[in-house]
């Protein structure tokens, strides 16, 4: 009887492991094969009960459903299984005698087990908007049972907390990440089992099965095959193959020169994303199969020997010495250490990249007394659609429009410091404040929206920030930034350039100031906003700056110059 491969979700897979040898005896729904492909592994059980005779793929075959992968006796196929066997019944011969019957029986109970429970999945993290984060809460447990968006992760970065929402619905069978971890786009983090839903399968004919199960050439039994039970053979990837640690591999050489290595097209495919040389990664699976755990292991092992690195390395450290020894009272007093928000600490390292960067801030006034008329007018008819309609909302569209007429503030400088790269579209960060700390959720192509949709979005972003529930797409692909602290106080503030952008924009809380008024002879009470313009000054000159500047001063003096 041949035992095939059902439905794997996917085009093809990969043998990982080959868990029975010819020879042994095995029950219906016995794991005989573990297949990988890139989305998950899956275990293939034997449908049917027998003694195997024969195994038709080896270890690294690419596989599909309906290829053969083992063929079995039955245990009342024929007296010459077991010499010492009862005497078959008439019936029984009859049953032997008709080869078309095991292929019907075979096909009908494929067709059974394929309406049985949900596949495993094992599941990357989406874009998470930065190069990495951290893993700062797990909400859920294995075993729990999920719904498709209910949030499972809680990561940190330097610019916001993000809930990670289940990407389906199912039973929590792994969770490949602890709180603490440091993860990156595209890792996997999760193993899901999806809810278990009935399929019906047609029943083959017995041509079409004999002639499908013909169709595939069966590779010779594979010598090296590990076995899962009894004596333990040789791992199949032996370590005199690996590649020298201090040599990064290419992806085309892991592809061409590793594949001696013992682990599926997954694995493989993780350790390119992680940049790991898999020959250097110690296996915990049977035979020495590396599994994604151990990659995981491995990655950790090598941040926590380097930890020390990073931060004495000057490309992020504020350079300053260590504290000095507190612990004597006589001279310190009494002190308390606190720790810092997760939201804090991985703030640091982006702070800290201020200390590279040559900026200058330039000051400036904006009479604002009409267009505070303007906003009054308009507010009552907002208000009643529910939109808080603020200065900022101004404020936003004049900078906007702004940077459409000087796009060198709305630009990148390269990495090898020779060429600007310019923005086409304005997508504009909103600073705001909440109670773990700062972060800049972005509105996109600003240049194209009114004061009415603008205000819409900084509300929502607002709303979404506080509770925590901004999405990785709300916090990337900033090009420029405003830092509003509203009626909080104060002058005037030097903003920090949110690198890689070029300039960040801080406003200020508005005041009535005494104005001179040239036609008049006489002074006049106006309505003055404080404008601080930050910038870098590898790309921006400090007369372009001060230009550019007093150019959304004018701006939002007269938001109807924004109109022509």
């Amino acid at each position: 009887m041949d035992i095939k491969a059902p439905d794997l979700g996917v085009d093809s897979a990969e043998v990982s492991e080959i868990m029975v040898e010819v020879g042994d005896v095995i029950a219906k729904d016995d794991n005989i094969i573990l297949l990988e492909s890139d989305k998950a592994s899956v275990e293939v059980p034997s449908s049917a009960a027998g003694k195997v005779t024969k195994i038709s793929v080896a270890i690294g075959d690419q596989v599909s459903e309906g290829m053969v992968l083992i063929e079995v006796e039955s245990a009342d196929a024929s007296d010459d299984t077991d010499s010492t066997a009862e005497d078959v019944t008439e019936a029984e011969q009859a049953d032997d005698s008709n080869e078309d019957a095991p292929v019907e029986d075979d096909a009908e109970e494929e067709a059974t087990d394929d309406a049985g429970e949900g596949a495993s999945t094992t599941h990357a993290l989406p874009d998470i908007g930065v190069d990495e984060a951290q893993v700062a809460e797990i909400m859920v447990s294995v075993g729990d049972t999920v719904s498709a968006d209910e949030s499972i992760l809680l990561i940190e970065s330097d610019k916001a907390s993000v809930e990670v929402p289940a990407p389906e619905a199912g039973v929590v069978e792994k969770i490949l990440v602890n709180a603490g971890d440091t993860v990156a786009n595209g890792q996997d983090f999760i193993v899901i089992k999806a809810a278990s839903t009935p399929k019906a399968k047609p029943k083959a004919d017995t041509a079409k099965t004999e002639d499908k199960a013909d169709k595939p050439a069966p590779k010779a039994e594979s010598k090296s095959q590990p076995a899962p039970t009894g004596e333990p053979k040789q791992a199949p990837a032996p370590t005199s193959t690996a590649a020298p640690a201090s040599k990064k591999l290419s992806e085309a050489e892991v592809n061409e020169k590793l594949v001696d290595v013992y682990a599926g097209p997954a694995v493989r495919k993780l350790a390119r994303q992680l940049g790991v040389d898999i020959t250097q990664v110690n296996g915990s699976a049977l035979n020495d199969r590396i599994l994604k755990e151990d990659l995981f292991a491995h990655v950790k092992k090598s941040l926590t020997t380097q930890k020390a690195a990073p931060a004495s390395s000057s490309s992020i450290s504020s350079g300053l010495p260590k504290l000095p020894d507190m612990s004597n009272t006589d001279i310190w007093g009494e002190t308390e250490a606190q720790d810092l928000s997760r939201l804090q600490k991985v703030s640091i390292p982006q702070l800290n990249y201020n200390t590279l960067l040559p900026q200058v801030t330039q000051f400036d006034l904006s009479d604002i007394t009409e267009t505070e008329k303007l906003r009054g007018e308009l507010k009552g008819g907002m208000k009643a659609e529910g939109i808080g309609f603020t200065i900022l909302a101004f404020v936003v569209k004049a900078t906007a429009y702004a940077l459409t007429q000087h796009p060198r503030f709305n630009s990148h400088l390269s990495d090898d410091n020779t060429q600007v790269i310019l923005r086409k579209s304005v997508n504009m960060g909103i600073a705001v404040a909440t109670d773990d700390g700062l972060i800049v959720p972005v509105i996109k192509n600003v240049q194209d929206k009114g004061l009415k949709q603008i205000a819409i979005e900084i509300g929502e972003l607002a709303v979404k920030a506080r509770d925590k529930k901004l999405t990785t797409k709300d916090l990337q692909g900033a090009s420029f930034t405003i830092s509003s602290q509203g009626n909080l106080g104060g002058t005037a503030f030097t903003p920090l350039v949110n690198w890689p952008q070029v300039g960040i924009l801080g406003v200020s809380e508005a005041s009535m100031q005494p104005r001179w008024d040239a036609k008049k002879q006489s002074f006049e009470p106006r309505l003055m906003l404080p404008l601080s313009l930050s910038y870098d000054h590898r790309v921006i000159n400090g007369a372009d700056a001060a230009v550019f500047t007093r150019y959304i001063a004018t701006l939002l003096a007269d938001p109807r110059r924004i109109l022509l």
